[in-house]
Parts: structure tokens; C-alpha cells; sequence
């Protein structure tokens, strides 16, 4: 470009140079002061040029890596498994409780729970940090449209969503949001920020499953991703945050007929460790009230094989159920030619226990609760068709996003961005992933279970409060990934026992990767 143009003194003048920053002004220090500031400014005004990047964070709820594309042959999820040949698949991704409010309100603030102090479903988290900043609140003040369709934050059990986050009301539902993309919300919009009763809803009457002859429009989450396709044909043009958040698997397992009929329920496998671990405590596990509540299902007890398989075969059904919705949701990105320029991130927010450990749902510190599938499609990245098994956390997903984006995140984040995985999967990385659940036991009172997985072991150290007695327990992941056996007590693993409870008490900063 000619800087004697209009055009170059346009650019001068906007860039706040001297108007005689030209190759034909006279030479001399003036001249040399000028050379160095274009020299800094213009690689600042071709990366300002560049396009930015879109983010869809694309959710499901209570999904354990049971995809196709995480070994699971049985599961037919064909579009997730697309997702992960386009892009990493996390093999050893943890969230940080295995519970909805607390695992989204962490991964959505890039803060522990323990430093949120968010550990229960009806507690909102700017009850605690009220100036926290979330990750799509950063991307819209960052000039991006950041929208939320379904569920991203946990809006039920007495929960709200977050206004600050998004550019306009979330939409959960055709009942629950009439207001259109693209109107102006009111102060009304905006509910009051504190603790509401824990509200549990009253399933005594209803199965805790169902295969309707219906469409896929005709249930919630398909009507998640015809909301979603109309949203980015309207913001197709402007950088940004979409998130998209299914309610399946969640309970109850309702799915339409043709995903029940995509599973052969005699080539189903029960859990094949459906008992407590030996020599665990009684009260590592779950009561599993979520499922027990629900019409035909024992108070207590275990649960029949056949209501067992049956199940996991609604369970299934309503992955690929999930499964279909995503994929509607990323031809349409195809479709629109944002494909490109849009880093997609699949995950769910916590795993499940499908029987393992004699017990359902969630709410426990072992591994088929907190670990969670997790896939990142970014555009120019290296790692493609392929997994690692570098420890990642949830609590990671708000720094790796910023910097894809080159957007400054706060300072106060506890997780480290995975992007140097997505250019050499096989990295050294993280030597450990962190967990917590907390409960009350009878006789006990409050008990506080912090877990940490590292490459060979997960080690679980349970605190009472009052008391501060602790109970442990440990597993050997490569010997007996089923964790069927606690060797806590064991005296051959006295020592790395040892050694493994001061790595869980340094914590999280002192896992991290070296730069």
C-alpha cells in the first residue's frame, strides 16, 4: 500500500502515527521512531483482520464415554464418532464432582468447587463469587454473541441460570423461554441471586423409562437442536459462543422407539462388578435415590437383572437419541461453511454408574462417575482421528478455549489449557486429576471425599469434619480398572500409599505440566 494514498494516511491516522511516518519523510530519529511502531503495530492489525473464531460447546448430561468412538461397539453413536475422527478424543478427561450443578458451575467458571465452594444442586455460584467471571461472559465482552440453548448451567432443583453470561436469555424450552433470539431482555429477565430450597420433583408414579412412537421434535432434546440450527442461521455472521446443552441420558431415559430399536436388549452386558469393592467403606457409595424414586424400583436392595437390562438399554437408546441431535447441529454448522472457522467442544458433564460398584447414577468419587468423555475439533490443529491419555480435567476446558480464541482469561483460573495436546497428544502433561464429592453419613455427620487419578492409581482420602478421622481408599487402575479391590489397608502398598496422600494434599497447582 502506497502511504502517500488516502488510503495510508487513513492508516496512519488511525493507528495515532505522525503524519510524516512515510517512506518519503526525511530520515532521521523521527523517521526511525515511526519504522519501529509499524513494525510492532502491523502484525497487531493483520491478527485484528484475521477472522475469530466460533465456539459451539456442545453438552450432554449424565454421559459416560460409552461412544463408539470410546470402544463401546455396542453404542451407536455415528456422529460423535465423526466428531472425534475430525478431531482429539480425551481418553482420561475427569470433571471435578460428579454432580450437574457442581461440574458445570466449575468447568463454566474455570474454578474448583472446593474454591467456588459449590458442592450441591441449588446452590448458585455467584452466591459465593459474585464478581466471577464466566467463560461465555468473556467471550461476550469480547464482542461476541454468546447464547445458551438447553441446558449449560444447571437450572433446576431450585437453580438458576446466569444473565451476566449470555447476550440474551437463554432459551431451555418452548415452555420456558417464549422470547426470541434477537429481542431485548428486561430487568425482569434477571432472577434474584439467592439460595432456593433443594426442589425435587415427585416420580413415584412414573417409570424411569419409556420408548413413545414419537418424532424427534416431539421430545425436548430434539426440539434443543431445531432451536440451535435456527440460532446460527441468525448469528452465521458474527463471531460467536453458542452453547448447546441435551438433557439425555439424564433420567428418565425416554428416547423415541427407533433408538430402542437400534439395541438387541439379550446382547446387552450387565456391569461385571456389581458389588461394593472389597475392603471399601460402605459409605463410598451413592444410595442411587435418584433412580429408586421412580415407579417399580426397589427402596433399597439391588436391582433385579431384568430392570437392570433394561436400563441400559433405555440408557443407550438415549445416547443415540443425543447423538442424532448433535449431528443435526453439526451438519447445519457444515451446511452454513462455519465449519472452518468454528472450534467445536463435545463433553459430558460427569460419568454413571450403570450397576458398577453395586450402584446407579451418579455422586460417587470412582471412575465410571468422574470420568467423562471430552472432544475438541479445532480448525489447524494437529491431532486429528486419534486420542490421548494425557490426565485432563474439566476445570481445563475455560483456559484452552481463551487461547484458541487469543482472548486474555482471568488470572485467577485453576486449570491449564490442553492446546499443546491438540498439536502432540503423546505430551508429558498433568501427573494427576482431582475430584471431590461431599456427603453426609449417619453417626458421622459431614464427610468430604477427595479423589485424585493419576496415571496408575486413584486414591480416595475421606475426611470427617467433626471429628477429622480419615478413611482411604486406593486402587490400582492398571491391575484392576473395575476398582473392585481397596488396598488402602493392604501393607505391601503402605508406602505409596503415603506417597500418594501428600501428592492429593499438594493439589491441583502442583500437578500441573511444566512449561
Amino acid at each position: 500500500m502506497n502511504r502517500n494514498s488516502p488510503h495510508g494516511r487513513g492508516l496512519n491516522k488511525a493507528v495515532g502515527l505522525p503524519g510524516n511516518c512515510s517512506p518519503g519523510s526525511r530520515p532521521g530519529r523521527q523517521r526511525r521512531r515511526c519504522l519501529v511502531l509499524l513494525a510492532v503495530l502491523f502484525p497487531l492489525l493483520i491478527q485484528a483482520a484475521q477472522p475469530r473464531y466460533n465456539v459451539l460447546l456442545l453438552v450432554a448430561d449424565d454421559l459416560r464415554p460409552d461412544l463408539g468412538g470410546y470402544g463401546n461397539r455396542m453404542v451407536q453413536s455415528p456422529h460423535l464418532d465423526r466428531l472425534a475422527a475430525q478431531g482429539l478424543r480425551f481418553d482420561r478427561a475427569y470433571c471435578q464432582e460428579a454432580l450437574c450443578n457442581p461440574s458445570r458451575a466449575s468447568f463454566l467458571t474455570g474454578l474448583r468447587p472446593e474454591t467456588l465452594k459449590v458442592f450441591d444442586l441449588a446452590t448458585h455460584f455467584r452466591d459465593q463469587r459474585p464478581d466471577v467471571v464466566t467463560l461465555p461472559q468473556l467471550f461476550k465482552q469480547n464482542g461476541y454473541v454468546s447464547l445458551s440453548i438447553g441446558k449449560i448451567f444447571h437450572v433446576t432443583n431450585g437453580n438458576h441460570d446466569d444473565p451476566e453470561s449470555w447476550s440474551e436469555p437463554p432459551w431451555h424450552g418452548p415452555r420456558a423461554s417464549a422470547r426470541p433470539v434477537g429481542s431485548t431482555p428486561t430487568a425482569a429477565a434477571k432472577p434474584k441471586s439467592k439460595k432456593k430450597k433443594n426442589i425435587t420433583p415427585d416420580r413415584s408414579h412414573t417409570l424411569p423409562f419409556d420408548n413413545p412412537d414419537c418424532d424427534d421434535d416431539d421430545l425436548l432434546d430434539g426440539q434443543i437442536a431445531t432451536q440451535a440450527i435456527a440460532v446460527l442461521n441468525q448469528i452465521k455472521n458474527q463471531p460467536f459462543f453458542l452453547g448447546v446443552g441435551f438433557h439425555k441420558p439424564h433420567l428418565p431415559f425416554v428416547a423415541p422407539r427407533k433408538y430402542w430399536e437400534l439395541y438387541d436388549p439379550k446382547q446387552l452386558q450387565l456391569a461385571s462388578n456389581p458389588f461394593l469393592p472389597k475392603d471399601a467403606p460402605a459409605f463410598a457409595s451413592n444410595e442411587a435415590a435418584e433412580l429408586r424414586r421412580y415407579k417399580d424400583l426397589p427402596a433399597t436392595g439391588p436391582i433385579a437383572e431384568e430392570t437392570a437390562r433394561q436400563l441400559i438399554h433405555a440408557y443407550y437408546a438415549c445416547i443415540s437419541y443425543t447423538d442424532a441431535q448433535i449431528g443435526r447441529v453439526l451438519h447445519e454448522l457444515e451446511r452454513l461453511g462455519l465449519h472452518s472457522k468454528t472450534i467445536v467442544i463435545f463433553l459430558g458433564d460427569h460419568g454413571y454408574h450403570l450397576g458398577e460398584q453395586g450402584t446407579w447414577t451418579k455422586r460417587t468419587n470412582w471412575e465410571v462417575a468422574t470420568r467423562v468423555p471430552l472432544i475438541i475439533a479445532a480448525p489447524g490443529q494437529k491431532a486429528r482421528n486419534t486420542g490421548t491419555e494425557a490426565l485432563v480435567e474439566l476445570v481445563d476446558l475455560y483456559p484452552t478455549l481463551t487461547e484458541l480464541c487469543g482472548l486474555t482469561p482471568p488470572a485467577d483460573l485453576e486449570g491449564r489449557s490442553v492446546r499443546p495436546l491438540l498439536e502432540h497428544p503423546d505430551a508429558t502433561w498433568k501427573t494427576a486429576a482431582f475430584s471431590i464429592y461431599p456427603k453426609t453419613v449417619p453417626a458421622m455427620g459431614r464427610v468430604v471425599g477427595r479423589a485424585m487419578r493419576t496415571p496408575q492409581y486413584r486414591l480416595v482420602e475421606w475426611t470427617a469434619t467433626a471429628s477429622g478421622s480419615k478413611t482411604y481408599e486406593l486402587y490400582d487402575e492398571m491391575a484392576d480398572p473395575a476398582e473392585s479391590v481397596n488396598l488402602a489397608s493392604q501393607p505391601a502398598y503402605r508406602g505409596r500409599l503415603h506417597q500418594l496422600i501428600q501428592q492429593l494434599r499438594a493439589g491441583g497447582q502442583h500437578a500441573r505440566p511444566k512449561p
